[in-house]
C-alpha cells in the first residue's frame, strides 16, 4: 500500500524568517532512491473515481467552509465587486485573490506519495498529543492544512490512520530539541516545549486538519513541514499515541517560493540578504 497526502493550506496573518540547520544528505539520497522506482507519483490517475464517489465534491465543500470560518474568526470579509473593480489588489499569477470561488480554488490537488519506512525526519520527537490546534503561543502567519491521505493504488481515501506533522516556528526552531542550529541551544528549556507539533486521526475521507502558523526556514532548507502515518497505532488515555511507536509512511509538504517570499515580507524586521534554498512546487 502506498499513501498520496493532499494538502491544502490557508494562509491569513503575519511572519517568518531563516534559522540554521542540519546535514540531510541521508535523507536526501533515501528520498531519491524511493522516487526512482515508485509507479504512482500523483493522485492523476483517481480523479474521475474519487469525482464519481462524491470525494471531490465533499473537498471543495468542506475546504470552502474551512476557509469561511477562517475568515470568520479573524474579521477578513470579501469585498464586493464594487470595491474589487475600483481598488489595485494583489492576485496570483493563476488570478486567484480572496474572492475566488472555492469550486475553482479546490477541485485540484497538490499530492505526494508518502515514503514507505524511511527516515522519520530530522528532529523528530515521540509522545506528543493528538490535537488539531498546534500554535500553543508562536507568533506568525496563521494556517489551516487540510490534509487527505489517499490510498494511489485503490484510490481510496485511508480513514483511521493517525496523521502526525511538525515543523519549525517561525525563525527556524523547532520545539522540543535542545542542539546547535537549532535557536539558542545553551537554552535547554526548549527540551520541555512541544509547539508546532500534533497528531489527527483521519476521518471516513481520510482527511485530518490542523491549525498552525507557516513555518521558518533555516540554512540548507526548503521552508517545509514533516509528515508521518502511522497506520497501526493506539490512542493511549494521555491524548498522545505513547513513544513507542513507528512511521508507516514519511512524507513533507513543501510552498511554492512566491508564497514563502510574501509571508516572509510580513516579518517584523527586514531578514538579512540570503541565498535560498530551491523550493519545489508541490510536495514530496
Amino acid at each position: 500500500m502506498r499513501f498520496s497526502s493532499v494538502a491544502t493550506g490557508l494562509a491569513l496573518l503575519s511572519s517568518a524568517v531563516a534559522h540554521p540547520g542540519h546535514d540531510l544528505t541521508e535523507e536526501i539520497a533515501e528520498r531519491r532512491a524511493f522516487l526512482s522506482t515508485v509507479k504512482r507519483a500523483n493522485l492523476g490517475h483517481c480523479a474521475d473515481k474519487l469525482a464519481a464517489r462524491g470525494v471531490t465534491a465533499r473537498n471543495i465543500a468542506r475546504r470552502a467552509a474551512q476557509v469561511e470560518q477562517a475568515r470568520q474568526k479573524r474579521n477578513i470579509k470579501k469585498r464586493d465587486a464594487t470595491s474589487v473593480l475600483a481598488a489595485s489588489h494583489n492576485q496570483t499569477d493563476l488570478g486567484y485573490t480572496l474572492n475566488t470561488d472555492a469550486a475553482t480554488l479546490f477541485s485540484g490537488n497538490n499530492s505526494c506519495v508518502l515514503t514507505p519506512e524511511v527516515t522519520q525526519g530530522p528532529y523528530y520527537v515521540s509522545g506528543e498529543l493528538v490535537r488539531r490546534n498546534i500554535i500553543e503561543e508562536q507568533e506568525g502567519v496563521d494556517i489551516v492544512l487540510d490534509y487527505q491521505v489517499i490510498d494511489v493504488e485503490t484510490c481510496e481515501p485511508v480513514p483511521n490512520v493517525y496523521l502526525e506533522m511538525w515543523h519549525c516556528n517561525s525563525t527556524g526552531v523547532y520545539s522540543g530539541i535542545v542542539a546547535n542550529g537549532n535557536g539558542d541551544s545553551s537554552d535547554e528549556s526548549n527540551i520541555d516545549n512541544t509547539f508546532l507539533r500534533g497528531i489527527q486521526s483521519t476521518d471516513e475521507d481520510g482527511v485530518a486538519q490542523f491549525e498552525s502558523i507557516f513555518p521558518g526556514h533555516y540554512t540548507s532548507r526548503a521552508t517545509h513541514i514533516h509528515l508521518l502515518v502511522h497506520t497501526n497505532a493506539t490512542l493511549y488515555s494521555n491524548n498522545t499515541l505513547g513513544n513507542e511507536i513507528s512511521a508507516s509512511h514519511v512524507g513533507q509538504t513543501f510552498f511554492d517560493q512566491d508564497l514563502i517570499s510574501a509571508v516572509e515580507a510580513f516579518a517584523p524586521t527586514t531578514p538579512t540578504p540570503r541565498s535560498l534554498p530551491p523550493t519545489p512546487m508541490t510536495a514530496s
